[in-house]
């Protein structure tokens, strides 16, 4: 018996389990069939008890919040879709007084069930109540019947062709309608989803992809800005069928040109129109008239109709959908829940035009909203927001951003930040700009069109105020002096600008102080999503699309104040070395720990050196490189000069294959000199296309064959030249292969090959027990908990690790006669001063390096088209372009 024969729901949500053993949903821990995904569903309708009641769920992409979708689909319980956490949860929940709130936590469904019936008088047709203006927290909701829901995914599954045997990764958020429409049309065909919160900028979101058969995504037009950093175009993703976008509208250009990838590839692009108010989809564009009509929306979705409606006083025709999909209403107030259909047709607020191809295209738009990165936002909340914070301001906008003239002295940059959180955009889509008064119309009301002129006058600009983009500004900063880049874009990460494991650190530090917190994978995360937190005088919430350290459960509230969260590999880096340090001058004997930063440095590669487009990763790699040999060459080199303890051989770092064998003073950098033989070997390796591609299909299987590789030279099979230490190339893959298991059993795997090798290292237990524990840690602990007035002295400590590895050996016989534990103190603080010292050095000279290539390109350019430059040169400088720039506007 299925639900539906009990309950009027939605018809897909209550017969899930008609698909049987099919594979419904794969998690990182596990995957679930329909069957067993029915029955879940089924135990959550009875834990919302008896009778309709408002629901409300706070969604993420996560297995409870999935089962409570569907089961309050299946059993008639309307429900209220809430992003997860933040003000406009709280502004939605406190506006519609639910019945029961659900909400996702440690990987179950809690339940606040605030009454046993209603408080509600609920339409019975009223199936889903979904926000119309993103995450604004507007009281505005789109009322939504079963019959809509189920009619829109019909639609969808018809105009996609979705089969059985198609999975879905989860691009976008549950909470948002074009999220939600992927779960529906998948499940009403059963067919599977891949449910997952990374983003497309994550190395593991494509482990995902490959493991899974991955065959659609969602994108916003910003996912395509994403795609192009981390070089989707040459990526072997051969399971992909199609992408979908919609969200906002993609610039012509960007259509073409992925349709035509997606030809190259094998994979169609489907270019989408909707609404909230539709359910979801009301138009899509076939993808073979992408490439030749990429201007274009499509035509309607099966079951769906355009009519062109004339505006008067334009020269215009508003675009008016008509379909089983379209919402019942509005809901402004709870009282409104009791109403029914009260829309026939949708007047979608954009002017259109039909072509000669019967393809619909977009003009313009009628009404005061703005869809930016997917979210459709309202501009008259925007002001709202405004002057519940006191600020007199009049919003305007375009699909790029909100610009905002605000009246009077305010603190921009906080106000910026708060509102940025607010909607629930990328701080850089938010501009402010102070005037004496809001621009007016001769009838007193604000003159939009003058507001959204400031934005291009700010382009203008060059004495404009700053404080609207100093949240952005300071991660930009902070970036371009950690790794010494002039220009950061908006869209940069860490890593796509050449970040590696040295300056990791560095910059976790500082935006840490900046933003008031650290992201779980800031490394990978566009500058504009890192945003600072608010400040306390405002409001306390934090960013969208970010997630702060959990607090650490079991912990008294005293131990949280002295306790706080560190990245596991920072906190080992600093323990290391210290134990490096000491045991070689005999203030304690503690081996092993060198072993520890060996599987570390493998563990940091895959996550720093695996993710863009290869030529650039090759560069990144190359830098990495040399940002080790430089510092360790030139103390090395001065070792052999000023001592006798040194060969020539270990100035160029070759003691492992030309030194004498066995342990000697000349072995004393073998760390250094192994490491950096397996990045080069590492960087011969990845050159292959072939290689390249296959490593970024199966990176974990990378990482476990590196430990195969090196088991004959472990097991004396083959003889080793490295002196003393033997092969620790398996170190670095079993490092490899702990950053990049994505599921148990990965992790499983991994954990079993280090029992069994790890003991089997060296003869000393003792070294072995330390290496496994380190192994285990890296892998199973992603954050170790420090006390507070630790982590500036850990960070700095692990960021100069290797500065400090290379010059102990001079600097500790200075002082080892007088005192050992002064000894460790002044290495580690000449290490740590020697880091500074060269990474200002290295970094003044990659800048002088960068700027002349620079220079000498732009010369280039001039002298070899010299009447180019003629032509296009007077052209631009009417433009008040400079002339020197002029020979790229052709191309």
């Amino acid at each position: 018996m299925t639900l539906q024969t009990e309950l009027a729901g939605v018809s897909f949500a209550a017969t899930l389990a008609r698909f049987g053993d099919r594979t419904a949903v794969s998690t990182q821990t596990g995957s679930l069939s329909y069957r067993e995904l029915a029955r879940r569903v089924e135990d959550m309708v009875h834990s919302f008890g008896q009778g309709r009641r408002l629901v409300a769920l706070e969604a993420e992409n996560s297995l409870p919040s999935l089962v409570a979708y569907l089961a309050a689909l299946a059993a008639g319980n309307p429900l209220l879709v809430l992003p997860s956490g933040g003000s406009a949860a709280d502004a939605l929940i406190a506006a519609y007084n639910p019945d029961i709130v659900v909400q996702a936590s440690s990987g179950e469904a809690v339940l606040d069930v605030r009454r046993e019936d209603t408080a509600h008088d609920l339409h019975p047709d009223l199936a889903l109540l979904l926000s119309t203006s993103g995450s604004t927290g507007s009281p505005k909701l789109a009322r939504l019947s079963a019959g809509s829901i189920q009619a829109n995914a019909a639609a969808i599954a018809e105009y996609l062709q979705l089969r059985p045997s198609d999975t879905a990764a989860t691009t976008l958020p549950l909470s948002y309608c074009y999220g939600m429409s992927v779960v529906n049309s998948h499940f009403l065909v059963g067919a599977t989803l891949a449910l997952t919160d990374l983003s497309v900028v994550d190395p593991c979101f494509w482990d995902l992809v490959r493991a899974e058969k991955v065959t659609s995504f969602a994108a916003v037009p910003y996912t395509f800005d994403l795609l192009d950093r981390v070089g989707f175009a040459d990526m072997d993703v051969p399971s992909l069928r199609y992408i979908t976008q919609a969200g906002g509208r993609l610039a012509p250009d960007r259509v073409r040109s992925y349709a035509e990838l997606g030809r190259q590839q094998g994979w169609d692009l489907f270019v989408m129109y909707g609404q909230t108010e539709a359910t979801a989809r009301m138009a899509y564009l076939p993808p073979d008239q992408a490439a030749e009509n990429p201007q274009a929306i499509g035509v309607p979705v099966p079951g769906g109709s355009f009519r062109l409606e004339p505006v008067p006083g334009l020269d215009a025709s508003e675009l008016v959908y008509s379909g089983p999909n379209v919402m019942l209403g509005y809901a402004e107030r709870p009282e409104d829940l009791a109403l029914g259909r009260v829309v026939t047709e949708l007047q979608t607020g954009d002017l259109a035009r039909r072509g000669a191809s019967g393809l619909y295209e977009i003009v313009g738009r009628r009404s005061r909203f703005v869809k930016i990165v997917g979210l459709r936002v309202d501009l008259g909340q925007v002001e709202k927001i405004l002057a519940d914070l006191g600020v007199t301001a009049a919003a305007a906008g375009t699909d790029d951003a909100v610009v905002v003239a605000i009246e009077g002295d305010h603190n921009l940059a906080l106000i910026a930040k708060t509102l940025a959180q607010d909607l629930g955009l990328p701080r850089a889509a938010v501009e402010l700009h102070p005037v004496e008064a809001i621009p007016r119309l001769s009838n007193g009301k604000p003159d939009y069109p003058a507001v959204a002129a400031l934005a291009s006058e700010r382009g203008n600009d060059d004495d404009a105020p700053s404080a609207p983009d100093a949240g952005s500004t300071d991660v930009r900063r902070i970036f371009a002096e950690v790794l010494e880049q002039d220009d950061v874009a908006d869209t940069d990460t860490f890593v796509s600008l050449g970040g590696d494991s040295l300056s990791y650190v560095a910059a976790s530090l500082r935006l840490e102080q900046a933003l008031g917190y650290l992201p779980q994978g800031w490394h990978l995360m566009p500058v504009c999503e890192l945003a600072p937190a608010p400040h306390a005088s405002l409001r306390q919430v934090p960013p969208s699309g970010t997630h702060r350290p959990e607090k650490p459960r079991g912990l008294s509230a005293w131990r949280r104040k002295v306790l706080a969260p560190m990245e596991t590999g920072i906190v080992l880096r600093a323990v290391a070395i210290i134990f490096i340090v000491s045991t070689h001058i005999g203030f304690f004997h503690w081996t092993g720990t060198a072993h520890v930063l060996m599987a570390l440095a493998g563990y940091n590669f895959a996550r720093f050196q695996l993710s863009g487009e290869r030529t650039a990763r090759l560069r990144r790699h190359l830098r990495s490189i040399a940002r080790i040999v430089v510092p360790s060459v030139a103390v090395i080199a001065l070792a052999f000069a000023i001592t006798d303890k040194y060969a020539w051989y270990n100035v160029f770092l070759l003691n492992p294959l030309l030194g004498p064998p066995g342990w000697s003073d000349y072995s004393r950098f073998w760390f250094v000199e192994i490491l950096v033989h397996i990045l080069l070997g590492l960087a011969a390796v990845l050159a292959i296309p072939a290689v390249d591609r296959a490593v970024r299909r199966w990176p974990w299987a990378f990482g476990m064959a590196l430990v195969a590789v090196d088991m004959p030279l472990f097991f004396g099979l083959v003889d080793s030249h490295y002196p003393g230490q033997g092969p620790v190339l398996w170190l670095f893959g079993l490092g490899w292969a702990a950053a990049t298991s994505r599921t148990l059993w990965h992790r499983a795997a991994v954990t079993a090959v280090a029992f069994l090798v790890v003991p089997e290292s060296f003869d000393n237990p003792y070294r072995s027990a330390t290496i496994l524990a380190g192994c285990l840690i890296l892998l199973w602990l992603p954050t170790l908990h420090v006390p507070r007035g630790l982590h500036r002295i850990t960070a700095l400590l692990a960021s100069a690790s290797l500065h400090i590895y290379v010059t102990h050996w001079l600097v500790y016989p200075l002082v080892d006669p007088y005192s050992k534990g002064l000894a460790v103190l002044a290495s580690l603080a000449c290490g740590v001063l020697y880091w500074i010292l060269a990474t200002r050095a290295m970094g003044f000279v990659e800048k002088r390096m960068k700027r002349r290539r620079s220079r000498s390109a732009v010369a280039a350019a001039v002298h070899s088209r010299p009447v180019t430059f003629r032509a296009y040169g007077r052209r631009a400088a009417d433009d008040g372009v400079s002339p020197a720039l002029a020979p790229g506007l052709r191309e």
